[in-house]
């Protein structure tokens, strides 16, 4: 910033010699101001320097004056206090000497300001007398509670004293004295110097004097004081004292020297500051007097230049304003025209001589009806000119008037005319002036262009898919068709259903922030018309209507980021999509069951056979051990061996009926006892219940009737139900607690409760129940909870059991709170005729 001010404040002046460069009687005058100004301002820097170079020579001489004083005085001390203790080492018992040493001390204390008091101090820290003698009143230390602090000072200087065996000082001390003590202010800070006093060798004892700080400038003469500051400063510039609290002038000179008071003392600067001289004030008023007529001077030639300088601008301005108006009426194409009061053309511009075809000289001085006006529209336009003229400046005249010229060449163009009052510098209307544009090709743009609105408005209007344009600053529904309008209404909660966007508005705000910043960035925005992936989308509004949505975002005409979307109902197609996939399903559960039906009759062809030979082994043992055996063992092994081969033989029919059940063939009824059935589904299921440590438990009423039934079927429904229920109560009771899991219970007797009366037969476990997700799933094919079932057993069951014309359902079981399920219940009823024997009767 500095660099290039600079140069701007140089060429300034330069600037100012060039317009003033046709003055040139103003040169001398200027030239002679100049030149008395140098000269004065050398002559006073001159005597500034000389006076400023005196004041410092004489500001070093009395610092150096007041430095010898204050050194001198601290050695004349030293001296007495030498003198003292070689008066008190001669006269150890000769109390007159010792008075004559407390006498000289005395003496010390009354002649030397700075020296507040002395004390002598054995060899064992005792303080033996001191001068003046302390009391009540001289006593201020101890007094102001301030003798700890002097105290710790004495003893670090009699020790330094002690191993040095020279005089010492201590550090400077700071007293905490009220403000209302008289010599506050000069026994702010004190010191101690010991000097001890050695006698062969030996040191028996010390004699300390008490300085203060505000003493050591009392050495320095008044009448310097009078005329300068004196300061005593330690080596962080801490001031221990001031000889005036008067301030000094910032132009006030400054300097210090360090004083040397001992071998052993601390460092102690003394600095000087002065007092600002009187001053001349004869030599001031006629240096004022001087420069205040060159100022007058100056500021007169000065005045004179720039009125030159305001006419020769106001000169170049006219000229320049001049060629100014003349450049843009030769080069805008708007056309102008001027008019006096009997609305006769005063002035023409070349553009308006184009647009006619007309030369100013043929145009000046012509009245309505203008010659360059079409003969059909004359009487229109004189009569808008007319009206026109007559109105006041309006917001129909800033509009303007339509209207046509003829060229001299016979071409019709279209014009609109703005008119405005001609005002001279007086303030009155001498005219009006006329200003026309061309508006055939932009007119010829705007008929198009509507007409392409119109186009393409159609077209959106009869597409059968829902578009609309939402502003992404305001959410507010910038366009939207007839079909939008028809299934979303007139707001932009349609559109942000369709972009699955209802909940998400801060984010589309936040994407419309760095698409504006990527533009403002100089980015290319051709990104934005990209069209992003269509989506299928699926309505939560009840209607379940899938549309088919693209979306992306795009500049509006205001300049500002909308998103426009385009969804199409694919209702249909999905339905049809859905009904093909059933239909696939469909024919895979068909391909699976007759699968599954030749493998039945596979496994019924593959263990016919080995079933029929154990049967017939089994038989053929028991008739060859009739005879040869123990009665005793006889009565055990044919038994058993008669029962294997009816197990086997059974087997053999369950497969031959499981293959029937599989080719849909009607189930092979006979009047059987549920009771059997129920027991030999017990005895099936009873092995495994026992390795499980479960058990079943079986509940049959009394004289229930023979029912007309495939027993085989039946018994593979029980069974089944039997396993699950063993399954369910082994999941929700461990190993370790099965001891207390409730049996699974079988129960028979008859449903009096309908008409007519029924067999109910119900399987209850003390599991976990079914979950209802699961429930209602539970008889489907190929369904199963189970990681190693098929899931066909519930739904063989359900086939048998309707095959009988009877019911089967699962209800769960809740515990005494009603709080949590403690099990679950297949329920069965079976008729106990079947339509057939009705038929039959």
């Amino acid at each position: 910033m500095k660099s290039t001010a600079l140069p701007s404040l140089l060429i300034k002046p330069f600037k100012w010699l060039r317009k003033i460069r046709g003055f040139r009687l103003v040169y001398t005058p200027l030239l002679a101001i100049v030149l008395f100004t140098l000269v004065m301002g050398i002559i006073l820097g001159t005597l500034h320097l000389q006076e400023k170079g005196q004041q410092e020579s004489a500001l070093y001489r009395e610092l150096s004056f007041a430095k010898q004083r204050i050194q001198l005085r601290f050695a004349n001390n030293q001296d007495t206090l030498n003198t003292i203790n070689r008066e008190i080492a001669a006269s150890p018992d000769d109390s007159k000497l010792m008075l004559m040493a407390r006498d000289q001390a005395d003496d010390l204390v009354i002649n030397n300001h700075e020296i507040v008091k002395v004390i002598w101090i054995s060899d064992k820290n005792q303080r033996l007398w001191t001068v003046p003698p302390a009391n009540a009143k001289t006593d201020w230390i101890s007094k102001t509670q301030n003798d700890q602090a002097a105290n710790a000072g004495l003893l670090s200087a009699i020790e330094l004293s002690r191993i040095t065996g020279r005089a010492a000082f201590s550090e400077f001390i700071t007293l905490n004295l009220p403000n209302e003590e008289p010599l506050a202010k000069e026994r702010k800070t004190i010191f101690w110097q010991v000097a001890p006093n050695i006698v062969g060798g030996e040191v028996i004892g010390f004699l300390a004097a008490l300085y203060t700080t505000q003493g050591i400038l009392d050495v320095i003469p008044g009448e310097l004081k009078a005329h300068y500051r004196f300061t005593l400063l330690t080596d962080n510039d801490r001031v221990l004292s001031i000889s005036s609290d008067r301030d000094t002038p910032k132009r006030a000179f400054s300097n210090q020297t360090s004083l040397d008071i001992g071998v052993l003392s601390p460092n102690l600067t003394l600095r000087i500051d002065t007092y600002p001289p009187p001053t001349n004030l004869t030599f001031r008023m006629l240096i004022g007097v001087v420069l205040g007529l060159c100022a007058f001077v100056i500021w007169s030639l000065w005045s004179v230049l720039k009125q030159m300088q305001v006419r020769q601008e106001a000169e170049a301005n006219l000229r320049t304003e001049t060629n100014f108006r003349n450049a843009m009426e030769n080069s805008t194409p708007v056309g102008i025209r001027a008019h006096d009061m009997q609305k006769r053309i005063t002035y023409v511009n070349r553009a308006f001589c184009e647009m006619t075809g007309w030369t100013a000289k043929e145009l000046m001085g012509l009245t309505p009806p203008f010659p360059f006006w079409p003969d059909s529209r004359r009487d229109e336009l004189v009569d808008k000119m007319n009206r026109a003229l007559k109105s006041e400046v309006s917001s129909s005249m800033k509009k303007g008037i339509e209207g046509a010229i003829l060229r001299k060449d016979g071409t019709l163009i279209q014009t609109r005319t703005f008119i405005a009052p001609l005002i001279n510098e007086k303030g009155k209307q001498t005219g009006w002036v006329t200003s026309l544009i061309d508006i055939s090709e932009p007119k010829k743009i705007r008929e198009e262009l509507a007409a392409s609105q119109e186009r393409f408005t159609t077209v959106l209007e009869g597409l059968d898919a829902a578009v609309s344009v939402v502003s992404l600053e305001t959410d507010e529904l910038l366009f939207a068709n007839r079909f939008y309008r028809e299934n979303f209404g007139n707001d932009s909660k349609g559109h942000f259903q369709l972009a699955h966007q209802e909940n998400k508005i801060d984010t589309l705000h936040t994407i419309a922030q760095d698409l504006q910043d990527y533009v403002r960035d100089g980015i290319p925005t051709s990104f934005l018309y990209q069209e992003s992936e269509s989506e299928e989308i699926q309505l939560d509004d009840g209607s379940n209507k899938w549309y088919e949505v693209r979306r992306r975002f795009i500049p509006w005409v205001d300049g500002h980021l909308a998103q426009l979307l385009i969804a199409t109902d694919i209702t249909m197609r999905k339905e049809a999509d859905d009904v093909a996939r059933q239909q696939e399903e469909r024919m895979q559960f068909t391909s699976r069951l007759t699968t599954m039906g030749e493998m039945a009759s596979s496994l019924a062809h593959e263990l016919n056979q080995p079933l029929s030979a154990i049967s017939n082994y089994c038989m053929g043992v028991a008739k060859r051990l009739e005879g040869n055996l123990d009665p005793a063992l006889t009565k055990e092994i044919l038994p058993a061996l008669e029962k294997a081969s009816d197990q086997a033989h059974r087997a053999g029919t369950i497969i031959q009926r499981i293959r029937g059940f599989v080719k849909r063939s009607e189930p092979q009824r006979k009047s059987s006892a549920i009771s059997e059935i129920i027991s030999d589904a017990v005895g099936l299921v009873e092995i495994e219940a026992h390795r499980h440590r479960l058990s079943i438990a079986s509940n049959i009423a009394d004289n229930l009737p023979n029912v007309d039934l495939d027993p085989v079927l039946i018994l593979q429904v029980l069974v089944n139900l039997l396993k699950n229920g063993l399954d369910s109560t082994r999941e929700a009771y461990p190993l370790s607690s099965r001891w207390s899991a409730p049996p699974v219970k079988i129960s028979a007797d008859l449903d009096t409760s309908i008409f007519p009366a029924m067999l109910r037969i119900q399987v209850s476990d003390g599991g976990a129940g079914i979950a209802e997700s699961v429930s209602q799933r539970m008889f489907e094919p190929f369904f199963s909870t189970k990681s190693d079932g098929m899931g066909m057993g519930l739904n063989i069951c359900r086939s048998i059991i309707e095959s009988h014309h009877g019911r089967l359902w699962a209800t769960n079981t809740m515990d005494a709170e009603h709080t949590k399920l403690v099990g679950c219940t297949f329920t069965i009823l079976l008729p106990l005729e079947s339509p057939e024997t009705k038929g039959a009767v």
